[in-house]
């Protein structure tokens, strides 16, 4: 897999460093025009969060957006999420993601978002269109873009860079090289920085929050029962990923007791009835992205782990004071 490459020692791929250069110089010219008005973005007349990353693959963006639309609830706006919808592919966008959605069509992302933040989710690729789209519609009054840092047809207010503390910036490197999509200069025009576990060393920003995940319950793939998890104490369990980092899952699972036997999969895997077998006596334990590809194929003993991200205090204080900034500028 060549995210092993981008984010293990050394550089393998340098014979591509020819494209790694060519890629950086689009990618470096794109936002130039956009900046200088060559290019126009769109946005509705709301405020527009963007989660995103300068790596490619899994950071933690989905989780991080989960906890921003729930504190935004909390705090008495009505939040809807953007998203592209990778993997999906439907015949009409924008499109609304609902519960008969299946995830084949908006993306497994956008399905599990629906489900654990009961907010509207809308997906199109043309990320501007939909958040225009949501706001015409009155689906919400502040919009949640998951993934978009580098969409800059989509105007925003707030930028906020996710990093996985365990892999940081891999081996520095542009794509094919390594996994940059921009430069680690990008981080200067962010509003915050937020690092999933620790802190990358080498990054910094001067607002950082450190999001940590918090275990919440199993949850059955058939059934819907849901079971404290100190149900995996002890327990062998066959474990698979399709997600950016799959030996994150794992070593979660092995911090609650369980005995696991792990299977990696591509991030966004496309799962077939064999990816769901085990040794007998084995349960199987999946991530909520992957459960809402996976429920047609399930038996009554596959489950998956909910998790809950979680943030200082400090950090929402910095967004609520930044969104009442923006509440309160002339329009």
């Amino acid at each position: 897999m060549i995210q092993r490459l981008w984010y293990g020692a050394g550089r393998p791929l340098w014979f591509l460093w020819p494209l790694a250069w060519l890629y950086r110089w689009v990618s470096r010219r794109r936002r130039q025009a956009y900046a200088d008005g060559h290019k126009a973005s769109a946005r509705p007349p709301i405020p527009v969060i963007v989660v995103g990353n300068i790596t490619a693959g899994g950071t933690g963006k989905s989780p991080l957006t989960l906890a921003l639309v729930d504190h935004l609830r909390q705090a008495g706006w009505r939040p809807a999420i953007v998203s592209r919808g990778y993997g999906g592919k439907s015949d009409r966008y924008p499109l609304e993601v609902t519960r008969d959605t299946p995830a084949s069509i908006s993306g497994d992302e956008p399905r599990m978002l629906l489900e654990q933040a009961g907010v509207p989710v809308v997906v199109d690729p043309r990320r501007a269109r939909a958040a225009v789209w949501a706001h015409d519609e009155g689906l919400a009054d502040i919009l949640v873009c998951d993934d978009g840092l580098q969409h800059y047809a989509l105007g925003r207010d707030l930028e906020i860079a996710v990093f996985d503390g365990q892999r940081g910036l891999g081996n520095g490197a542009p794509i094919p090289v390594g996994p940059l999509r921009e430069g680690p200069e990008r981080l200067a025009d962010v509003d915050a920085v937020v690092f999933n576990g620790s802190p990358v060393a080498g990054i910094h920003h001067s607002q950082t929050a450190v999001m940590q995940f918090q275990s919440v319950h199993l949850k059955n793939l058939v059934s819907g029962e849901r079971v404290p998890v100190d149900w995996l104490q002890g327990r062998s369990v066959a474990a698979v990923a399709g997600i950016g980092n799959p030996q994150r899952f794992f070593q979660a699972l092995e911090a609650l007791g369980a005995r696991v036997d792990g299977h990696p999969l591509p991030d966004h895997h496309t799962f077939e009835a064999r990816d769901l077998q085990r040794q007998p006596q084995q349960a199987l334990v999946m991530t909520a992205k992957d459960a809402v590809k996976c429920r047609e194929l399930a038996d009554a003993d596959c489950w998956s782990l909910e998790v809950r991200a979680t943030l200082p205090d400090a950090f929402w204080s910095w967004l609520d004071q930044r969104l009442a900034a923006l509440v309160q500028r002339p329009a």
